[in-house]
């Protein structure tokens, strides 16, 4: 009952988004309503639930969208993203731009939390496809699909990595062998996939590019574009690298830490931008501060819309739906590593939450990793693919993806939540195939 009691809300919640084209947030904060009763949570805790659980996903991604917001809108305004598309054209080609930007992706993905890695690399792909006339999806999905298996099976990610301490796995063989499964992946679910869908085409929310094409001698240099635009990687990877290196408790350690978080990471980076990409080539801070503005006024309503789907993730956890269905399928006679990914799986597509599922997840199959002699990496791996089986409407990446790209939700499905389904399959057959060769 209380699966069919979720599959029923997730049902009312296309039919009011899509078919009632009622606002997605309200439509959200309805239907996680409707399930907590269903469930026969108290509606003082329903009431709470929906509360803590806007905040809790607001309270990191307003900071970081925002901030992504007005990045984005600099890195646009300014030239800088023409500049890099442009070189990324001549250095690759039009013909394999795709590949560039998964490589980008990857590179980027790896030491960022997906929404950072998003907010900032997707006004680059509008801008690249807007000037080079090439598909929206077709440039855009490989680069997303690389952001989101970084996100999914590699440490030093949040969900990864918690479930590399779960399992007591060993982080560096987990990240070798996350690396081998996590190229095929990118591959199909990227480019592969990518190229089975130019025929979607959508034009992008404005505040997030800059459609005029400016002339060279407008344009900023190449390595303060690069600099500027990828600041946040360059100060989270350094300083991911430099912690190994001193004390966590020394004065280094402690500023390393400060200066390695994404929030502040990001900060920097808007103050760095302000100048690199606005002050210092003549724009006065009035110019730069409406810039700033305008990229905020862009993801109001997307702020919403992922507050909606927190709400709902909320219900989901405090109902115990989650745990509901762990213990369905935890009596199944099969191998660990399908366990694991099925569960995940299952977790991830009534949930939403990819860190969720991975999580729940772990604390279920943990005992099978004695009982069954399972490689605890490669159970980590298996874990974190599944955990990104089949995004939908109550997972706000879908919601990110579907917002930004200005997409219909039946074609968000057919292209978002299909490349999510794709890395998700293929990263459990390259677990199946590490475990027969290791």
């Amino acid at each position: 009952m209380p699966l069919a009691i979720v599959l029923i809300g997730i049902l009312c919640l296309i039919l009011l988004i899509g078919y009632f084209k009622i606002n997605a947030f309200i439509a959200f904060i309805v239907v996680s309503i409707g399930i907590g009763l269903a469930e026969g949570m108290p509606a003082a805790e329903v009431s709470q639930a929906v509360q803590t659980g806007i905040g809790n996903i607001l309270g990191f991604l307003v900071i970081i969208l925002g901030f992504g917001a007005m990045l984005g809108k600099l890195v646009a305004d300014s030239g800088a993203a023409q500049r890099i598309s442009t070189s990324l054209i001549n250095a690759f080609g039009t013909k394999y731009i795709n590949w560039a930007l998964v490589l980008t992706g990857f590179i980027v993905g790896i030491p960022l939390f997906y929404s950072v890695g998003f907010v900032i690399l997707v006004p680059l792909v509008f801008t690249i496809a807007s000037i080079h006339k090439i598909p929206l999806i077709y440039v855009g999905l490989p680069m997303l699909s690389a952001l989101s298996v970084t996100h999914g099976y590699l440490p030093p990610h949040p969900a990864p990595s918690a479930i590399v301490q779960t399992y007591g796995a060993d982080l560096g063989l987990t990240l070798v062998y996350g690396l081998i499964i996590a190229v095929p992946a990118i591959i199909l679910g990227g480019p592969v996939f990518a190229s089975t869908l130019k025929k979607y085409n959508p034009k992008p929310l404005p505040a997030f590019f800059n459609e005029k094409e400016l002339s060279e001698e407008e344009l900023p240099g190449l390595g303060v574009s690069i600099l500027t635009a990828l600041l946040p990687v360059i100060l989270l990877a350094l300083t991911a690298i430099l912690k190994l290196l001193v004390v966590e408790t020394s004065g280094l350690g402690k500023f390393l830490a400060f200066v390695g978080d994404p929030v502040i990471a990001m900060l920097i980076t808007i103050i760095v931008a302000m100048f690199t990409l606005g002050i210092f080539r003549g724009k006065s801070f009035k110019e730069v501060g409406l810039s700033l503005e305008e990229g905020i006024r862009g993801i109001a309503m997307i702020l919403l819309i992922i507050a909606g789907a927190g709400a709902l993730k909320e219900i989901l956890v405090e109902s115990e739906v989650s745990a509901y269905i762990a213990d369905l399928l935890s009596g199944l006679n099969t191998s660990p590593l399908i366990l694991a990914w099925g569960i995940a799986a299952v977790i991830r597509v009534c949930v939403g939450s990819a860190t969720v599922a991975g999580l729940t997840s772990a604390g279920i199959v943990l005992p099978l990793i004695e009982q069954t002699g399972a490689d605890p990496n490669l159970m980590v791996l298996a874990t974190g693919a599944g955990s990104l089986m089949f995004s939908h409407v109550n997972d706000s990446g879908f919601w990110m993806f579907k917002e930004f790209f200005n997409l219909s939700i039946t074609d968000t499905i057919k292209t978002w939540s299909a490349m999510e389904t794709i890395v998700s399959f293929v990263g459990l057959f390259g677990v199946l195939i590490l475990d027969a060769v290791i």
